[in-house]
């Protein structure tokens, strides 16, 4: 229940918002074929966004070198103005004790900002042992 709670409020104060920016920037790196791997890694970050309490990002052990490659890339053109982001908007939500905890959810989506590819996006409670989970 508290999840939904949190949900709802993060949904309402600001995963809507950043929730229309990733898809935005899908759209955008789907117009270009190039781009698309970044599209779709844009898709996943803003569901993500969209409803983050209660999930979890799991790397995965069989992403290969093109994952790698398109993670430095990634890093290079978008990940630290993601990173700067998501931090600025932590610090303001971290003002009042209700921002708290969307404080930390917005914390939580840097790595996942960060280094999107070769990381799937899983339910807390489906989670499986011995894959690293990124919190």
């Amino acid at each position: 229940m508290l999840r939904l709670i949190l949900n709802v409020v993060w949904l309402v104060l600001s995963g809507f918002w950043l929730f229309l920016g990733y898809m935005l920037a899908g759209i955008v790196a789907c117009v270009l074929v190039v781009t698309i791997p970044f599209g779709i890694a844009s898709f996943r970050i803003g569901l993500y966004a969209l409803w983050p309490f209660g999930r979890d990002v799991v790397r995965l052990p069989t992403a290969g070198a093109a994952s790698t490659i398109g993670n430095v890339l990634w890093i290079v053109l978008f990940g630290w103005w993601l990173v700067i982001g998501h931090i600025a908007t932590a610090l303001a939500l971290a003002v009042t004790i209700i921002g708290l905890p969307l404080a930390w959810a917005n914390l939580k989506l840097i790595p996942v900002s960060l280094l999107p590819l070769g990381s799937r996006i899983v339910d807390s409670d489906t989670s499986m042992p011995g894959q690293p989970v990124l919190r």
